[in-house]
């Protein structure tokens, strides 16, 4: 079968032939219809990946939309390596594929559903948690978003409304993603130098700190983040903070400050492979296909046929705009 292949680690994928999945009881043969190249997607296949194999050559992807053997469009993933998504075909969990909810653009959920699952369910954990307090606020209030001018940010800061959020304050470089978030109704702030960026985040934060941080970056943002968090005389209500990374953009490593962690009702969490189960993010993957069926979020994307697998993987890294590889 044609597919996406990635000869070594840190390489460009290349188009060419590769052996079709055995079959195998349990799993199912399904037919590519869309794929999209998440960051994940990247990283894994880069190496740098908690999560990467060091199994060569390998098919690049995690999910896709794609066609069962009845002609019936699904969401599905959880291919075995040396293979991912981005082929001919795939062999994916016979029980674990969602059929596409009528009208569904199939490239939009397969650019869609990754990044935007990765702030959905701990937006609504968070949500959760608040509510079954008695005593608490029963709103997310403010939600600071770090890296938010990356198609996963931008989709936090929809979803954060979607889920009654007061503000959002998006953190990022790009300056036409950050027009987006504006548009979204986040207010934005640029970083540059620390002391500035530092200053630039107390002045959004005001009095009141975020009910919950996201952050798709971590490394200097994220210490850039803590200093400003940590400030003397920033007010906490009943619910403090919640700080959640997801992501490591700017650095696998950022210094938590003692001021912080002693003087502020904060936790600090991690969200990703591993720290969630699968059986949650199976939970909630009908109701947000959905969102993206009815366009209740928007998801850009722009689509490449499989046979341009190497310019697809090189324009990946545009901001806010997700590159889905289709058959052909």
């Amino acid at each position: 079968m044609k597919a996406a292949i990635l000869g070594n680690a840190g390489e460009t994928p290349a188009y060419g032939d590769f052996a079709e999945p055995p079959e195998q009881d349990g799993r199912t043969l399904v037919d590519l219809v869309a794929a999209g190249i998440h960051p994940l997607v990247r990283s894994l296949a880069s190496g740098s990946h908690y999560g990467s194999t060091d199994i060569y050559p390998l098919i690049p992807g995690v999910d896709a939309v794609a066609r069962t053997a009845d002609g019936t469009l699904v969401y599905t993933g959880f291919t075995k390596a040396p293979y991912g998504t981005m082929a001919e075909r795939m062999s994916v969990p016979s029980g674990m594929h969602f059929p596409l909810p009528a009208g569904a653009d199939p490239t939009r959920i397969a650019g869609g559903m990754n990044p935007g699952m990765s702030s959905w369910l701990i937006l609504q954990d968070r949500l959760n948690t608040l509510r079954a307090n008695p005593n608490g606020p029963k709103t997310l209030g403010t939600v600071l978003i770090l890296g938010a001018t990356g198609m996963a940010g931008l989709l936090a800061i929809q979803n954060a409304y979607r889920l009654g959020a007061n503000r959002v304050i998006a953190v990022g470089r790009d300056a036409a993603a950050l027009d987006r978030a504006k548009a979204y109704g986040a207010q934005t702030v640029t970083p540059t130098d620390r002391d500035e960026t530092v200053a630039a985040l107390i002045d959004a934060i005001g009095a009141e700190a975020p009910r919950l941080v996201l952050d798709y970056v971590w490394g200097k943002p994220a210490e850039a983040a803590f200093a400003a968090l940590a400030r003397p005389g920033l007010s906490e209500d009943d619910a403090g903070i919640s700080y959640v990374q997801i992501g490591a953009l700017a650095g696998a490593e950022a210094a938590v400050p003692a001021s912080l962690l002693g003087g502020h009702r904060i936790s600090i969490s991690g969200s990703g492979m591993g720290s969630v189960s699968v059986q949650r993010i199976l939970a909630a993957i009908p109701e947000y296909l959905n969102l993206i069926a009815t366009g209740k979020v928007e998801v850009p994307v722009r689509t490449y046929p499989l046979a341009e697998i190497s310019a697809a993987w090189k324009a990946a890294a545009d901001s806010g705009i997700r590159a889905v590889v289709v058959p052909g």
